[in-house]
C-alpha cells in the first residue's frame, strides 16, 4: 500500500504524525510520501519515506499553502492508495482535486476541536472568530460524507452524524523500566505558548528556583519567547528550545514530575494532553490543572496531582509536596507507569491504525 500523508500546518515533527502514524505504517511494509512544511520549520525529511516539501500555512498567510497542497494532491494522489490529511484547511484542497483523487481512500485524521480551536486564534477577528465554529461544525458534518475519519479522541464522536473509527493519541512506551523518579527537576515537554501555561511555568521555576530545577523543552511561541528567554538568562528555568521527540523523550525518566499548566479553553477540554501520557510511561509523577481529561486521567491511573487554573503557587505546592513525599512520589510513577503499560501503549494502537487505512484501501 502507497500513503500519501499531507500537513501544512504541523510541524514535520509532529509526534502523532511522524513518531507515531509513520512509523506504524513503515513498519507494516508499507511506501509513505510525506508532505509537509519542511524548509519553513527547518526540519529533515524522515529516514524511510519519500518527502515533498509544502509552504506553510499561518495566520492569515495560508492561500499559498493551499494552493500548493492543491497541487501536491493532484499530481502525486493519482500514485498512492490512501491519502492523509491532518488539517481541516486540506479539505478544500481535496475537494478541488476530487478528480485526480476519485478511487483513492482520501482520510481525514481528526486530532484537534477546530471549532474550538479556532476562539483561541488571535489573527482571526472577533466577529469571524464567534461565527467561524458554528460553520466548522457544519463542514465537518459534510466532510464525513466526503472522505473517511479517524478520531484522536471519543470525545469527538459527539461532533459528528455517523461512527468513526477512534485511534487514539497513545504514546510508545519503552519496555526497559525507567529509573525511579527523583528530587530535583521536573520537566515541561512541549509547545510553549500563553494558553499552554508558559508564564505560569516561567513563575513557577522563579519560585522553586534553588531547589527544584524546571526544564522547558520546546519551542516558544512570539507572544511568550521573550519571557522565556529572560527566565533562562536569570537562571530561573533551564530552557532547551526544540528537541526532536525521541530526543526530548530521554529527559523524562529519572525526573520529579513532568508539568502540564494548560490554561482554562474549550480546545483542551476533550483532548488528553499527550505529554500527561509521555510522562506515565517514562515513570514521572504528573502536575496538571483541571482540565476534564487531565483529570480523568489522573483520577483513574492515580499518577499525579492536580493544581487550579492559573496558579503558580499551587504548582509549587504540588511539586514541594512530591519531593518531600517519597512514598506519594513512587506510588504516581508506578501507577502511571503500569497505567501506559496496560492502556496507553501506541504499539497496539497502530497496528489497528494500519489495519483500518488498508481495509479503506480494499487491502
Amino acid at each position: 500500500m502507497r500513503v500519501l500523508v499531507v500537513t501544512v500546518v504541523h510541524d514535520p515533527e509532529d509526534a502523532r504524525i511522524r513518531h507515531r502514524q509513520l512509523r506504524s505504517l513503515l513498519a507494516a511494509g508499507h511506501e509513505v510520501t510525506y508532505a509537509a512544511p519542511f524548509a519553513a520549520y527547518g526540519r529533515a525529511v524522515p529516514q524511510g519515506v519519500r518527502g515533498v516539501d509544502l509552504p506553510r500555512a499561518m495566520g492569515r498567510r495560508r492561500d499559498r499553502a493551499l494552493l500548493a497542497a492543491r497541487r501536491v494532491l493532484a499530481q502525486e494522489g493519482p500514485g498512492h492508495d490512501v491519502v492523509l490529511l491532518h488539517d481541516p484547511e486540506l479539505l478544500a484542497a481535496a475537494a478541488a482535486a476530487a478528480p485526480a483523487l476519485r478511487g483513492r481512500a482520501v482520510v481525514w485524521d481528526v486530532h484537534e476541536d477546530t471549532a474550538a480551536a479556532l476562539g483561541m486564534k488571535p489573527w482571526l477577528p472577533g466577529p469571524l472568530r464567534r461565527a467561524l465554529p458554528g460553520a466548522v461544525r457544519a463542514a465537518e458534518r459534510l466532510a464525513e460524507r466526503a472522505v473517511h475519519l479517524t478520531l484522536a479522541e471519543d470525545a469527538y464522536a459527539a461532533r459528528f452524524r455517523r461512527p468513526h473509527p477512534v485511534v487514539p493519541n497513545s504514546v510508545l512506551v519503552a519496555e526497559a523500566e525507567p529509573p525511579p523518579p527523583g528530587r530535583d527537576r521536573v520537566v515541561y515537554l512541549g509547545r510553549l505558548t500563553g494558553p499552554r501555561g508558559a508564564l505560569e511555568l516561567v513563575e513557577l521555576g522563579r519560585r522553586l528556583r534553588g531547589d527544584v530545577v524546571v526544564e522547558l523543552v520546546g519551542p516558544a511561541d512570539a507572544d511568550v519567547r521573550g519571557a522565556v528567554e529572560a527566565a533562562h538568562a536569570a537562571g530561573d528555568v533551564r530552557w532547551h528550545g526544540f528537541v526532536p521527540n525521541e530526543e526530548a523523550l530521554r529527559l523524562l525518566p529519572g525526573a520529579l514530575a513532568g508539568l502540564s499548566l494548560l490554561h482554562d479553553e474549550p480546545n483542551y477540554a476533550h483532548s488528553r494532553p499527550t505529554k500527561l501520557m509521555e510522562y506515565m510511561a517514562s515513570g514521572v509523577p504528573v502536575v496538571t490543572t483541571p482540565n476534564p481529561v487531565s483529570v480523568e486521567l489522573v483520577e483513574r491511573y492515580r499518577c499525579g496531582l492536580v493544581v487550579p487554573f492559573d496558579d503558580p503557587a499551587g504548582a509549587e505546592a504540588a511539586v514541594r509536596r512530591l519531593r518531600d513525599d517519597d512514598a506519594l512520589r513512587l506510588a504516581c510513577a508506578r501507577a502511571g507507569r503500569e497505567g501506559a503499560l496496560a492502556d496507553l501503549d501506541w504499539r497496539r494502537d497502530g497496528r489497528r491504525f494500519a489495519a483500518q487505512l488498508e481495509a479503506w484501501a480494499g487491502r
